[in-house]
């Protein structure tokens, strides 16, 4: 499954320069670790030291990770619901994400100029929460309008997705995000087909000068963090300026040098990549073999032939099996024979839940 992050955040607050970071995180090579599809996007390969593990057991022809692709949406500037800035159009890229990466700015810089001329990043976050929310209600609106003319004609499905719009335009007009209201299942499925803009989870990426980088955070990301604690939303404390630094390394092991000056273990980039996973609740498995090792990305809970459909539709549709090996057990082990042989590799059916790590192949008939 494709995993699509949309960058939003208003003009001035680092975005830019983040993105810019994430376009040249390793130049094109052979594991294709980031490419550019258009000048507002870019593919960036999920780092897993796992495939590295993988690599040096099985002596693959090619190591492929799993990917995010990141949507640059242009600064969105109040007023951007009517239209202001070209924000239609940036907020129509949103409804295609599954989250919303939203730059904000927390830090002082005089030569930088706010668009707002103070830093204030709750004032800031809610800024865009707004022109969402309001974009929200125009497309409600429009749906309850259609609505509600059947379920005057007694209609049973048109009155429930009447009453479903009605709670969560009610919600949003309390100036509430869509993503902290209640839904039952049978509402949710109804709201899907809108992609409704605030119900996208949400990752805060708090943009922060290099002395709060050492601390993780500062007032205004405090702030911020206190805003945000009932939204279920990850709180990313970066240093655009350093992330820019940083994507310059090729080799791993200076990087690691380079971070390690700052006190930090990961990038930036890292730090985004494992919130996305978390926040969308996803897990990685592997497939292993002398042609390739991959890493394939599935929601958390997913059932074995679910699994297999990622790879391909007749894999799920003629699931018979999966063959599972756990990583401690093939590292120790060393090869797939010797895991059989030593009653570590599990026969799993349809109902067998995969967890994060497995190593899977798939048996199927079509």
């Amino acid at each position: 499954m494709g995993l699509k992050c949309g960058i939003v955040g208003l003009p001035n607050v680092g975005k830019s320069t983040l993105f810019n970071a994430l376009s040249s995180a390793g130049a094109e090579s052979a594991n294709f670790p980031f490419c550019t599809i258009e000048p507002n996007v870019g593919v960036v390969s999920v780092p897993d030291q796992r495939l590295t593990v993988l690599e040096g057991l099985v002596s693959p022809e090619r190591v492929v990770p799993t990917v995010i692709e990141f949507v640059d949406i242009a600064g969105l500037v109040a007023g951007a619901s009517k239209g202001e800035g070209l924000g239609n159009k940036f907020l129509a890229n949103i409804r295609e994400v599954d989250a919303i990466v939203h730059v904000i700015r927390c830090f002082e810089n005089e030569n930088i100029v706010h668009v707002a001329g103070r830093v204030h990043p709750v004032e800031d976050k809610e800024v865009i929460d707004l022109e969402l929310q309001l974009k929200d209600l125009e497309s409600i609106d429009k749906r309850l309008a259609r609505v509600e003319k059947i379920a005057k004609t007694g209609n049973a499905e048109a009155k429930k997705e009447a009453a479903a719009l009605q709670k969560v335009k009610s919600h949003i007009e309390e100036g509430k995000n869509v993503r902290n209201l209640e839904l039952t299942e049978p509402e949710e499925d109804i709201l899907r087909e809108l992609q409704l803009l605030t119900a996208k989870p949400v990752i805060y990426m708090a943009n922060v000068d290099e002395e709060s980088l050492a601390t993780n955070g500062n007032e205004y990301v405090d702030k911020l963090r206190e805003a945000v604690k009932d939204e279920q939303a990850e709180v990313v404390v970066v240093n655009a300026s350093l992330e820019a630094q940083i994507a310059e390394f090729d080799d791993e092991e200076e990087k690691a040098m380079f971070l390690s000056e700052y006190g930090l273990t990961q990038s930036g980039l890292d730090k985004l990549i494992a919130a996305s996973y978390k926040l969308l609740n996803l897990i990685t498995y592997f497939t292993a073999g002398v042609t390739e090792v991959r890493a394939w990305t599935i929601e958390r809970g997913w059932k074995a032939p679910q699994a297999a459909g990622v790879i391909h539709t007749d894999f799920e549709r003629g699931f018979i099996r999966a063959e599972v090996i756990k990583l401690p057990d093939y590292e120790q082990l060393k090869t797939e024979q010797a895991v059989k042989e030593a009653g570590k590799m599990s026969v799993e059916g349809k109902e067998y839940v995969v967890e994060d790590g497995d190593i899977m192949h798939f048996r199927f008939n079509v």
